[in-house]
Order: structure tokens, then C-alpha cells, then sequence
């Protein structure tokens, strides 16, 4: 199960942190990730830490403003938004796999994750 804390509305260059809180199994020993949707866009992968060895990887449009963090700890990971842009607007969801190995770059691919948080909305604006 993941759960995801409340976005919010913010103004643009403002920061915003999310978290997700997962339960069943480890964050070291599953692959999360950050998706996000805007209206009438497709879902697109925003972060995600796929391997154990917890390497990091950004999409170029977040690439340098969002930080993507895991906690083993506590099991959840977080995502910290820095200089929010009215483009980063959308539903974003946490989502995990069983999986610790993907084909190339596939940890990008909704499809390559089975478990999704509820979705939390974030609204910047200008």
C-alpha cells in the first residue's frame, strides 16, 4: 500500500515536498517512483529510485528543481520541489514494483509498476 501526502496550491518559484509512505515491503528491495498526469496529458515519470543501490533518476523537465529521497527507515520516499513552474501542475502519484532490474531505462514506463498511491494534487500558480 502507498500513501501519499496532500499537495497543495503554490505559487510559481514556491517548493513543495511529497511523500510516500509504503507498507507490504521494503523501499530498498522495490523500485519507486513519481508520476505525474496534468489535464489532458498522458502520465509521465517524474523520479524514481529503481535499485537497491538507490541511484536516482529525473526526467529532464524536473531534471535540477526536484529531489527525489528514500527513507528506509521510515519506508517511505519523498519528492522536494524547488522553483515550481505552473508546468508542473498535475496529479502526482507514487508508484512501486516487486522488480529490482528493468530492460534499459523501462523504470520510466508506468507499465513497469504494479502499486499506486491514491494521487495528490499540485497546483502552481502564476
Amino acid at each position: 500500500q502507498l500513501v501519499e501526502s496532500e499537495g497543495g496550491e503554490v505559487q510559481v518559484g514556491d517548493s513543495l515536498s511529497l511523500t510516500c509512505a509504503a507498507s507490504g515491503r521494503s523501499v530498498k528491495d522495490t523500485a519507486m517512483a513519481w508520476f505525474r498526469q496534468a489535464p489532458g496529458k498522458e502520465r509521465e515519470y517524474v523520479a524514481g529510485i529503481p535499485y537497491p543501490a538507490g541511484s536516482r533518476y529525473y526526467s529532464d523537465s524536473v531534471k535540477g528543481r526536484f529531489t527525489i529521497n528514500r527513507d528506509i527507515e521510515k519506508n517511505m520516499i519523498s519528492l522536494q520541489m524547488r522553483n515550481l513552474e505552473p508546468e508542473d501542475t498535475a496529479v502526482y502519484t507514487c508508484a512501486a514494483s516487486p522488480r529490482n532490474w528493468f530492460t534499459g531505462s523501462a523504470y520510466f514506463q508506468s507499465s513497469q509498476y504494479e502499486f499506486w498511491g491514491q494521487g495528490t494534487q499540485v497546483t502552481v500558480s502564476s
